[in-house]
């Protein structure tokens, strides 16, 4: 096949990739300006290379011709979670999209594979706008925890370098560390409405301390210098003591005041 032809073929899987990091980007965002914790950590994608797609058709004896109906990971999305608890959220997510037809789901968390392999994989049919027209084409999300994505890249790694042929005694250590991963996960779980807390409030407090930040920065532009320097003064101190509800306080009362000044230049 020529390059010309794959790149045709491989564009609207690189546009498809490209459009739902970015609406799983949004989602992160809607959660933390809510004030909310999001079960979406991370969102990465790729599209995958010609060598690869080859390598996979012939492993697969697929004709060439067939590869967009038989092979359904050209497009692929990774979401990452911080808990076990996580992944269901973000499934339940994805069913709920108009957006994305589900095709199928394999869990891997569950019923984990024998080399340790531990993930979520759905794949979803997703349309996108060419200049040819509505293309419906398939992508394979898999949603996992930061643990199980770190023991994955790493069996990858591996696989890579031994052409899927690991060393018996290289597989039983990373059996061993699938282990612990799912120990290790299972203790983040059971100190997860603390980390919640923990970071909610680090997100309450960062978009306190911006719209703070912002409201003084206009206020240079419309009122006298020196009261704004007492402000900010006096925000810098609060910010100090580290106490949200004061923090909170101070908000309020600097939109009251910033308001003020905007009623007064009309």
């Amino acid at each position: 096949m020529e390059i010309k032809l794959w790149r045709e073929i491989l564009n609207p899987y690189t546009l498809a990739v490209n459009e739902i990091i970015v609406k799983f980007n949004h989602v992160i965002k809607e959660y933390k300006d809510r004030g909310e914790y999001s079960p979406i950590e991370q969102v990465t994608g790729r599209v995958k290379k010609i060598s690869s797609i080859l390598e996979k058709a012939k492993k697969k004896n697929v004709d060439l011709d067939d590869i967009e109906d038989k092979i359904e990971d050209i497009a692929g999305i990774r979401i990452i979670c911080q808990f076990v608890e996580d992944i269901d959220k973000v499934v339940e997510l994805i069913k709920g999209r108009s957006d994305m037809e589900i095709k199928s789901c394999k869990d891997y968390i569950k019923n984990k594979k024998p080399s340790g392999y531990r993930s979520f994989h759905i794949i979803v049919y997703y349309n996108v706008e060419t200049i040819s027209g509505t293309k419906r084409i398939k992508v394979e999300i898999q949603i996992r925890t930061m643990s199980m994505n770190f023991w994955a890249t790493i069996e990858h790694s591996l696989q890579y370098k031994y052409k899927g042929n690991i060393p018996p005694h290289i597989s039983e250590r990373l059996k061993s560390a699938s282990d612990a991963i799912i120990q290790l996960d299972a203790e983040m779980s059971a100190i997860r409405d603390d980390i919640m807390d923990a970071q909610i409030s680090n997100n309450i407090m960062g978009s306190l301390i911006a719209d703070i930040l912002t409201n003084i920065q206009q206020l240079y532009s419309l009122a006298n210098k020196r009261e704004v320097m007492k402000i900010q003064d006096e925000f810098y101190k609060i910010y100090e003591t580290g106490d949200i509800e004061k923090l909170e306080k101070f908000h309020k009362e600097l939109d009251i005041i910033a308001e003020s000044y905007r009623a007064q230049k009309l």
